[in-house]
């Protein structure tokens, strides 16, 4: 045969070999990252996020990932959550020695760009360029539909105990793979798909989420809030924003207060709610919220509003704190707070030694109305540190006990609940240790701060020992029987802790514990103010420490048991003499 046939016979046969050779590889490639059959099944209408998408991921996804501990800081209670991504430090960590950076959705930045400068990177398909923007690539390119996609290939026995091999711990170690290094995670966990340690999803809720991710996450959802929402928005936009100083200094005392609150209009649809805001626009125009760590802090400008932003993300029950508007709040406001003889001079610095302190801060409302406020909704602000921020695991649950009563000292009774001049004096004694941020000083609790806290004690155990000697009916007249307030049902409440987080029930539940709370004014203003106004949870080790410590002045120096001459026995009286539920 000629040479020259000859190689173009081999030319030709090579061609043949490269070509079936790279077709079989591509279909084997397609084939093992892609489900085809799902990008193939169904018309090409969009999933719908509200109707289809959001059953889904809260019924199987946002248990997990949620709150502030949600591994990888991926948030799935909102389509936002999800295009923001993943990061691979943990929000908890007692052990830095330099706060971190603040990375709250909604708040701390708004842009997938913004949130990439953050350390955050995208578990989607980037989209770089235009012509990989394809339902195939979407997938492909996608941490997300990888990690579904992992267990649908790995499923978990349906039944039996879960293997040892799943580390189910609060404390454990995160892995948070990028698309780049997926092939990696995926051999070295084969079994660690999502969703981590549960069931496999379902076949429904599998297409539903893989399609949705294959057409580049349409929303699609429609949040025009109903004309009557929109009327008491404007109506309590307009009577917090008033320009006079008893106005400004309440809308910051109650801003302050409801830092944590889901807010809801009576009789609105009870899937709607809102947090009240600082915001640098008016009422009327978009909301551009003040990004400060704590609410105390200074805005950084001197003309600001209170506004109320619509509540986007799922909701879950653990960052779930409940707190009504309605025409009956405004008129206890305006009772308590704008009908009383009192005038404010001037309004409170944004200082830390003036702001971290609400005895200073609001000095010159009446003390017995901010009382009444607090009473009105004790629930509400006791729930504040047990479903807030603060709550979490054994390092801050070991402070309470299993199962223990709450109970308030009846405002008119005793200086502290109603003396603005008596608490005026004892001010400087009550400072909190959020006055330092995130300091280096773990020493100083121990000092200045325990110092003061003596001071005072020793002040206040001087006035309970002028109370003259009473019988039992007449002790139990100290206690707050709920006459008065917006609810009676909040007078006691009982804590059950459930090892790595807690629940507050309103009344006097189960059998007696071993011991209980009388909470007094400063007491349950400075709770407030130590593990929810002030709590940074993106602080460093010595803001963490100092705020556990100073919560053990309270629970194990102070033992705020029952402070009258009658022993703890008598507390199973309380039943008989109006405290029962």
């Amino acid at each position: 045969m000629p040479i020259n046939k000859l190689k173009i016979i081999l030319v030709i046969l090579s061609l043949l070999i490269a070509s079936c050779g790279g077709e079989k590889e591509t279909v084997t490639t397609k084939q093992a990252d892609v489900d085809y059959d799902i990008l193939l099944k169904g018309d090409n209408k969009n999933i719908s996020f509200i109707n289809q998408v959001k059953p889904v991921l809260e019924k199987r996804c946002i248990v997990c990932h949620s709150c502030y501990d949600a591994p990888c800081q991926l948030k799935m209670t909102s389509i936002e959550g999800i295009k923001r991504g993943a990061n691979s430090k943990s929000v908890y960590n007692g052990e830095r020695l330099t706060e971190a950076k603040p990375t709250r959705l909604f708040v701390d930045a708004h842009t997938e760009e913004e949130w990439r400068k953050k350390g955050f990177h995208s578990i989607l398909n980037n989209k770089t360029n235009p012509e990989k923007d394809t339902a195939e690539n979407n997938l492909r390119n996608s941490v997300l539909y990888k990690m579904l996609r992992l267990k649908q290939l790995n499923p978990q026995p349906k039944v039996g105990m879960i293997d040892d091999s799943f580390d189910l711990s609060l404390g454990r170690k995160q892995t948070c793979p990028t698309n780049n290094k997926f092939g990696e995670y995926e051999k070295k966990f084969p079994t660690q798909g999502m969703p981590f340690g549960m069931p496999n999803l379902s076949d429904e809720e599998y297409y539903i989420l893989v399609k949705w991710i294959s057409q580049g996450l349409p929303d699609g959802s429609n949040n025009i809030l109903p004309e009557s929402t929109l009327t008491q928005v404007k109506e309590w936009e307009t009577f917090l924003n008033k320009s006079d100083f008893k106005h400004r200094l309440f809308s910051r005392y109650l801003y302050e207060h409801l830092v944590l609150g889901h807010i809801h209009f009576k009789n609105a649809n009870n899937r709607e709610f809102f947090e009240l805001v600082r915001s640098y626009t008016p009422p009327g125009e978009a909301i551009e919220v003040i990004a400060t760590t704590r609410p105390f802090d200074s805005p950084g400008v001197d003309k600001f509003y209170y506004r109320l932003k619509y509540l986007e993300s799922s909701i879950v029950d653990k960052t779930h704190v409940v707190y009504e508007f309605s025409e009956k709040r405004m008129q206890r406001y305006l009772e308590l707070f704008f009908t009383e003889d009192y005038t404010i001079t001037k309004l409170p610095s944004y200082s830390p030694e003036i702001a971290t302190n609400p005895v200073k801060a609001f000095a010159e409302m009446p003390v017995v109305s901010r009382y009444k406020f607090l009473l009105d909704d004790s629930k509400f602000f006791i729930e504040g540190f047990i479903k807030g921020p603060v709550c979490r695991g054994q390092v801050a649950l070991n402070v309470i006990e299993d199962n223990f009563w709450v109970l308030f000292m009846a405002p008119e009774k005793l200086r502290v609940n109603n003396d603005n001049q008596y608490m005026a004096e004892m001010a400087n004694t009550l400072n909190l240790p959020a006055q330092d941020g995130n300091t280096f000083n773990i020493f100083k609790i121990w000092t200045m701060y325990w110092n003061n806290q003596k001071k005072y004690m020793t002040t206040r155990q001087g006035d309970y020992e002028k109370v003259p000697q009473v019988n039992l009916d007449q002790a139990m007249k100290y206690l707050w029987d709920g006459s008065g307030s917006m609810d009676e049902d909040n007078r006691s409440l009982t804590i059950y802790r459930h090892f790595d987080s807690a629940s507050v029930k309103q009344g006097l539940l189960g059998d007696y514990p071993e011991s209980a709370w009388v909470l007094d004014f400063p007491i349950l203003e400075r709770i407030h103010y130590l593990l929810v106004a002030g709590y940074d949870v993106y602080g460093n080790v010595g803001h963490q420490l100092n705020t556990r410590i100073y919560m053990d002045f309270y629970v194990w120096k102070q033992k705020i048991i029952f402070w009258l001459s009658f022993q703890f026995h008598t507390v199973k009286n309380c039943r008989t003499h109006g405290i029962s539920v």
